[in-house]
């Protein structure tokens, strides 16, 4: 009876830890009176052997732990952990008798010291287990949302970030170049996933994904979260430039005006919350043309056309507009492809002139198709095959499908057609390379003749210098002016008084 206070005090000590364990990791009581009693039946298993009879029970009311060993009344025991000797059961209940099961009352002393750790291991699993389902069912249904939360800890590049009663995790591939975060500091993040089986925080975030983007313009942009001004599409490379395209459900609301604001107002708050990431707000269309060509802004498009055979958008912008419209590192064009969905095919104007020059010349007009008759050929133009090329795209099914057209004769038509096509480009190569060496001779020869005059320049202006090097000694007097004799010099020379007028 000595030991009852001491007793009494681990259990509310006990109660205790539990309770402040519900509260912190909010994990239900009722989970935590199931897994200590778990864990302390556990415990006198292994304190009285795995077959041992031991009992645990809760009382709510009064907030203890009732722990009971039932064994059997035997003369002489010879397992202890199932069995009790008589003398020893009567010493306790002097009516026991031989085979009856005996109930003795047991402590947390009693179980010693390794079977309390085991109870404790136990609870703590059972602990973190409920609160990874918490965190589980609170943040499943939440993947898509932007939080607010506050750096932890800042380890291997990792980032710790508390959420609530909550942490998860922004991993170093996951984090934009110029983000520079320390302990205490306040993030927003993109929550992308929630890992049930991860050993570490469960909740995944991300500031790089495109969709963070739309996120932030929701919280700065009224409109946007109202699906008044409708994000289309976001191409982004974070930390470096980002592509926006918007559409205006109401005719009244200029979707770039309002998503730029006042001054730029609303752009620059999520351009800093990006570390300077540039945001270029494209108009979207249902014309892929138009679009694209918006999409490639700052630079100007002259012209623009769809080459359906290959899936992709011809442009042709002037020639000092080229550079521009590709983008450091092809950044620009990489981006308004990404965002429009279509492979883009820049040319400057001045390429594009010799493209067409090119394609001018190497047409071929199916009336110079030696190769079918002239029936064959009236057929062809009927179909709308106006020239060889023209027939090379042609599919053979098509081919059949004209009156007189056999298959043999289809394939020898399509053979002849790339025959001559090679022929004519043959040719134009061999124009092309003499035209190369017209010019380079061009430029040669004008070298040389520029060449020729800077030695000319050289050599008089090396003449005119050693000119003006002659010593003043070395010249010769100049002579006496024709109108005027000696006489006349030395009477000027010795009066002063003026010469009378002749």
């Amino acid at each position: 009876m000595a030991r009852e206070p001491q007793v009494k005090n681990m259990n509310y000590e006990l109660m205790d830890a539990m309770a402040q364990i519900a509260r912190e990791k909010s994990v239900d009581k009722s989970i935590l009176i199931e897994t200590l009693v778990a864990g302390l039946l556990q415990a006198g298993k292994k304190r009285f052997g795995p077959e041992a009879d031991v009992d645990v029970k809760f009382d709510e009311q009064s907030g203890r732990i009732m722990m009971a060993l039932r064994r059997t009344v035997v003369e002489d025991a010879d397992d202890l952990g199932r069995e009790i000797d008589l003398a020893e059961a009567q010493a306790t209940d002097p009516d026991a008798r031989l085979g009856q099961v005996v109930a003795q009352e047991l402590s947390l002393e009693d179980l010693g010291r390794n079977a309390i750790a085991t109870a404790k291991q136990v609870l703590v699993q059972r602990v973190r287990e409920a609160e990874r389902e918490r965190i589980y069912e609170d943040f499943h249904d939440r993947v898509g949302e932007m939080v607010r939360g506050t750096v932890q800890q800042v380890d291997r590049g990792n980032i710790y970030v508390k959420l609530d009663r909550s942490e998860a995790i922004l991993p170093p591939r996951e984090q934009i170049a110029r983000d520079r975060f320390h302990q205490g500091d306040h993030i927003k993040a993109y929550i992308i996933a929630v890992d049930k089986l991860a050993r570490g925080p469960q909740v995944i975030l991300s500031r790089t994904h495109p969709e963070f983007l739309r996120r932030l313009f929701e919280s700065e942009v009224p409109e946007v979260a109202e699906k008044i001004i409708e994000i289309k599409g976001i191409a982004r490379e974070p930390g470096s430039r980002a592509k926006v395209s918007v559409v205006s459900n109401d005719d009244k609301i200029d979707a770039v005006g309002a998503c730029v604001g006042i001054k730029g107002s609303r752009v620059q708050a999520i351009v800093r919350e990006l570390g300077g990431e540039k945001i270029d707000i494209v108009p979207w269309s249902v014309d892929p043309i138009v679009f694209v060509t918006r999409a490639l802004s700052p630079a100007k498009v002259i012209e623009a056309h769809v080459v359906e055979m290959e899936q992709k958008i011809l442009v042709t912008v002037a020639d000092d507009q080229l550079s521009l419209a590709i983008g450091k590192g092809g950044q620009n064009a990489r981006l308004a492809a990404k965002l429009t969905g279509w492979k883009i095919d820049l040319i400057s104007k001045s390429e594009r002139e010799r493209q067409k020059e090119y394609e001018r010349r190497s047409r071929i007009d199916i009336e110079e198709f030696e190769a079918a008759g002239p029936k064959l050929r009236e057929k062809l133009l009927r179909e709308g095959i106006e020239t060889v090329q023209d027939l090379l795209k042609t599919p053979l099914e098509e081919l059949l499908a004209i009156q007189g057209v056999g298959e043999k004769t289809a394939e020898k038509l399509l053979e002849e057609a790339k025959e001559l096509l090679a022929t004519r480009g043959r040719e134009l190569e061999q124009e092309a390379k003499r035209a190369a060496e017209t010019a380079e001779a061009a430029v040669v020869a004008g070298a040389a003749e520029i060449a020729k005059e800077q030695e000319q320049v050289e050599a008089v202006q090396a003449g005119d210098v050693e000119a003006k090097t002659i010593d003043a000694s070395e010249a010769e007097p100049l002579p006496p002016p024709d109108d005027e004799d000696e006489d006349t010099r030395a009477a000027g020379a010795g009066s002063d008084e003026p010469t009378p007028e002749a």
